[in-house]
């Protein structure tokens, strides 16, 4: 699987050249996150050897099973999905970044578990910008508030704002949605919030996702293949 998955990587990273090109942006400005739930440690080891290092997980059981397996490795570990109050210390002791937060409880649970002996842990705000009621993330006109309390809070650092589009055939629909992220992120540095990123784009959407600034994208499948999610 090694040449399949090193071949997918590449196209990725073409993709992403690409796009900032298009962008008229620096191919460094975006960095790629290899979403890895649903597949086994044995994918990440080779992913990891072919050049990736940051790797995105949705499930705290497999952030932890997978932290373990691969502690030889210098792996970034990205906390991507929805996070229950009471599995909150094992994330705090395993990821860099947490990129789902909708809520303060949960920013003060990570703040406080957070050990003291490693380096913050960097959080970017979920914000629903679809308004679809299945899917997690605050409301845009609560992520301000929700940003300036958990950006003075130890432990952790804020870095920024994270969406997943409502899925669909119109890209001007989801371009609106990305932009609408973008806008946010611009007026939280107006008042004064040192946020970097933009957690934003996955397989099927990278290219709008980088035309409308993110900085960060989320990519699974073309680098995985077909998730079998029968586990």
């Amino acid at each position: 699987m090694t040449d399949t998955l090193s071949i997918r990587l590449q196209q990725v990273g073409a993709r992403l050249a690409e796009a900032c090109r298009r962008a008229g942006r620096a191919p460094d400005e975006v960095a790629l996150l290899a979403v890895s739930k649903t597949f086994p440690a044995a994918d990440l080891r080779e992913a990891y050897a072919c050049g990736q290092r940051a790797f995105g997980e949705n499930y705290v059981q497999e952030l932890e099973q997978k932290s373990g397996a691969l502690s030889d490795l210098a792996i970034e570990w990205h906390f991507i999905g929805p996070l229950q109050s009471n599995k909150t210390r094992i994330v705090a002791e395993r990821a860099h970044w947490v990129h789902s937060i909708d809520r303060l409880k949960t920013a003060e649970r990570l703040s406080a578990q957070r050990p003291a002996d490693m380096p913050p842990l960097n959080l970017c705000v979920q914000v629903n910008v679809s308004g679809e009621a299945s899917k997690s993330g605050c409301a845009p006109q609560d992520a301000a508030a929700l940003a300036r309390a958990a950006v003075v809070l130890p432990g952790i650092r804020l870095r920024g704002l994270m969406c997943i589009p409502e899925p669909g055939p119109d890209p001007v629909r989801q371009a609106a949605q990305f932009a609408a992220l973008r806008a946010l992120a611009e007026q939280l540095r107006a008042e004064g919030l040192a946020l970097d990123t933009l957690s934003m784009g996955m397989s099927a959407d990278l290219e709008l996702a980088v035309a409308e600034g993110a900085t960060l994208v989320r990519v699974g499948s073309a680098i995985f293949g077909r998730r079998d999610y029968q586990h």
